[in-house]
């Protein structure tokens, strides 16, 4: 048996079906180590400074920038970089040969891992380009009549809403959006208020797993039980839950789950993940034609035409890091982070939350605003001035600030950002 030291290490050989790859940095080989041979709990680890900082080294981040949206897409470490290189610069040799009959097979081997690390069946797991492909593959993969109604929230991403509007523009289906508190710490509230307006019209759910522009987790598991119950397909958009908090898709119960890889895995730009529970493949149509033999094939959802393997391959390293810090450690840490800032501005009482700080109701992100402050300027203001990157959320029902740190996000960083902030609040902006 490989002991998880040796798996570790061995990251940092060549691919052996790589022709001319080349070693890793020793730096990153140097994370690699401390993370084979750190043995601290998820809580003990939280504030370990020396350990996130060796973390933080498999990184190329511009230091020069404080990045606090890594909500939107969060960057690779070397690992995952040296890989797409190796990778792409393979394909180019023949891509006829070396990238459709050498590398497009290897797509099989992340498959198969990704199943194992979030607790499905391979045969259950379709690599997308981002979340939004795969969640429109199963708000377009219905069929719906005129009249039908689509159920979701006022807070679910825009892209999805969208999705939804052409819907009722092309087809004349009908979407009903309702308000959930912000922040709500009564997961049986949100359960109900699904209830409440579902109707005898209600074809098809879609909920958000992490809020996007609140970081409010919310009770997947019991929606999907719900629509089950009653007959209605439940989507779960997870754009920003998979390995950002610990949990399996198989935790969840649910039939259709997709998510980015490019968020909070860290794996390269333009990767998804599309799970579909195999009994419910075959009634599910793809986005693109596939053939009728592959109607009950996950991979159907992956007929897009000329695509890079490079991208796919390299997932692996990515999920190599993540599994190595532990998704335990991971969670404890990014709940820290939000933390060490949020509860440091709650002092001053112009100052809101609208993010849950209790267990299990949020983890890396939050959004925070400062009373009398305009969020849009403070924001272009943090910018301009510190560049310090966060994102303004101006919803019809709230605003404030979006701040989404990393792991590679270091104690400094966020000192940083609010004493800018602090700065503000006593001083205002300048005109």
């Amino acid at each position: 048996m490989v002991s998880r030291r040796q798996f570790l290490g061995s990251l940092s050989m060549p691919a052996a079906a790589i022709a001319g790859a080349t070693l890793c940095p020793a730096r990153a080989s140097a994370v690699l180590s401390s993370l084979a041979s750190y043995n601290r709990g998820p809580h003990e680890a939280a504030g370990d400074e020396d350990f996130w900082f060796q973390v933080s080294q498999a990184y190329t981040v511009d230091r020069s920038i404080i990045n606090l949206n890594n909500g939107g897409v969060s960057p690779a470490t070397r690992l995952v970089q040296d890989a797409m290189k190796r990778h792409l610069d393979f394909s180019h040799k023949a891509p006829a040969h070396t990238m459709w009959n050498v590398l497009e097979p290897q797509r099989e081997n992340v498959r198969e891992r990704l199943a194992a690390e979030f607790g499905t069946d391979k045969e259950e797991i379709a690599l997308t380009r981002n979340a939004s492909e795969g969640l429109q593959t199963c708000q377009f993969g219905f069929d719906l009549q005129r009249g039908d109604e689509v159920l979701t929230t006022t807070v679910d991403y825009p892209r999805m809403i969208n999705t939804f509007k052409q819907r009722e523009r092309r087809e004349g289906i009908v979407l009903k959006q309702f308000s959930i508190p912000t922040p709500c710490e009564n997961p049986s509230e949100i359960v109900s208020l699904f209830e409440q307006n579902i109707t005898s019209k209600t074809r098809m759910i879609l909920v958000s797993h992490l809020v996007f522009c609140t970081g409010q987790i919310l009770p997947v598991r019991e929606v999907a039980a719900l629509g089950r119950a009653k007959g209605i397909p439940v989507i779960i958009d997870g754009a920003h839950a998979l390995a950002h908090f610990s949990f399996k898709i198989s935790d969840l119960d649910c039939d259709y789950y997709a998510t980015s890889l490019h968020k909070w895995l860290c794996a390269p730009h333009g990767t998804g993940l599309l799970y579909v529970r195999r009994n419910r493949i075959k009634d599910l149509w793809p986005l693109m034609a596939a053939s009728e033999e592959q109607d009950e094939n996950i991979r159907k959802f992956e007929e897009i035409g000329t695509h890079p393997a490079a991208p796919y391959l390299a997932i692996a390293e990515a999920l190599s890091f993540h599994q190595g810090i532990g998704r335990d450690r991971k969670e404890a840490r990014l709940s820290y982070l939000r933390d060490y800032w949020a509860k440091r501005l709650l002092r001053n009482d112009r100052v809101r939350l609208h993010t849950s700080l209790k267990p299990g109701f949020a983890c890396a992100i939050a959004v925070v605003q400062i009373d009398g402050v305009d969020t849009g300027k403070l924001v272009s203001w943090l910018w301009k001035k510190h560049r310090i990157m966060a994102v303004a959320i101006k919803h019809e029902e709230f605003e404030g600030m979006r701040v989404s740190p990393n792991v590679y996000t270091m104690l400094p960083e966020l000192d940083r950002f609010c004493e800018a902030v602090e700065h503000v609040i006593r001083n205002g902006l300048p005109a």
